[in-house]
């Protein structure tokens, strides 16, 4: 017998749905663009080396790491999207490091060059940044282009508490990403958020809190969940290898998906449950699966339990 989830059917505000409904039923593909960017603690203006749990590659594909220019980006990630999966239109995501990290100008002539690639098939335009490298100029110019595409600004808010901000080398606090996000008051930009959870020293009652400073603001329409792990590359995949800490199991990661997903803002759309790298530079957690069968074995559990966004969920 048939069950909901065969029919595409989750307990929660999926991302999938979310584009097939918007874009009346086109195949729309997310195409990543390495824009060449850093981080102000990367490149010494807040300090070196980046988030201790962070490695580039190991979120960034191949394809975009290997072609020098943004055009052949694009060019080349639209016909494997066109090829592979079907794809009718395409979002261009400025995914690795901070994009919104130069002078305004600078970022104009970035952008205006990638969205003038393929342009008919284009629909959507997404940036990834951290809360102290947005400013009232540069959400000017995101909304500059809100005319013509859907402009999805993607921030890292990663953890709630200064402690934890500080433990990772974050570089800027809680509050930072308050402000930000109080620009965003009745703009135009679809603003997603960044989280982490199972920092080892962060309690689960911790993790709830995240949920519940996320629906605090109407800005936030998109939100990405990732679980901690551990990469080549990082200062934390150093740490680890000296001495291990605990990390989530698949079960366990799935069950507290399972407490906060009710606990969530119904309206907001979930764009991912589950971080994942290349195994080539994992470290840990491997839970032994691919990133489909690690979907459909939340999904699945989600259904089991008969789990529902926003069921706890209290104005």
């Amino acid at each position: 017998m048939a069950t909901a989830l065969d029919w595409g059917i989750r307990g929660y505000n999926n991302y999938g749905a979310y584009l097939r409904k918007h874009y009346d039923g086109q195949r729309v593909f997310k195409v990543i663009v390495d824009g060449g960017f850093t981080c102000p603690n990367r490149d010494g203006s807040k300090g070196y080396g980046g988030c201790t749990y962070c490695n580039v590659d190991s979120f960034t594909p191949e394809l975009s790491r290997k072609l020098p220019t943004i055009r052949e980006q694009l060019v080349q990630g639209m016909e494997r999207a066109e090829k592979n999966y079907a794809a009718d239109k395409f979002i261009v995501y400025f995914q690795p490091n901070t994009n919104t990290y130069a002078p305004t100008h600078y970022l104009k002539m970035m952008y205006d060059d990638a969205l003038s690639i393929n342009s008919d098939k284009v629909v959507g335009f997404a940036v990834g940044t951290r809360p102290d490298c947005i400013d009232a100029e540069k959400v000017a110019l995101l909304e500059s282009y809100a005319d013509r595409y859907d402009v999805d600004l993607e921030m890292g808010m990663e953890s709630i508490y200064d402690e934890t901000l500080e433990q990772i080398n974050r570089g800027c606090s809680h509050g930072e990403f308050v402000e930000a996000v109080k620009l965003l008051d009745n703009t135009k930009l679809n603003l997603c958020v960044h989280t982490i959870f199972g920092f080892p020293w962060e309690t689960r009652e911790m993790m709830h809190g995240y949920i519940h400073e996320i629906n605090r603001f109407p800005q936030i329409k998109f939100v990405k969940f990732h679980h901690l792990h551990i990469v080549e590359g990082s200062i934390m995949g150093v740490k680890y290898k000296r001495e291990p800490f605990k990390l989530f199991s698949l079960e366990e990661y799935t069950d507290l998906l399972c407490e906060l997903i009710p606990l969530l803002r119904p309206d907001i759309v979930i764009q991912r449950l589950f971080g994942i790298s290349d195994y080539d530079l994992l470290i840990a957690p491997n839970w032994g699966k691919n990133k489909s069968s690690i979907q459909t074995y939340i999904d699945k559990e989600i259904e089991r339990r008969g789990i529902i966004q926003g069921s706890a969920y209290k104005a």
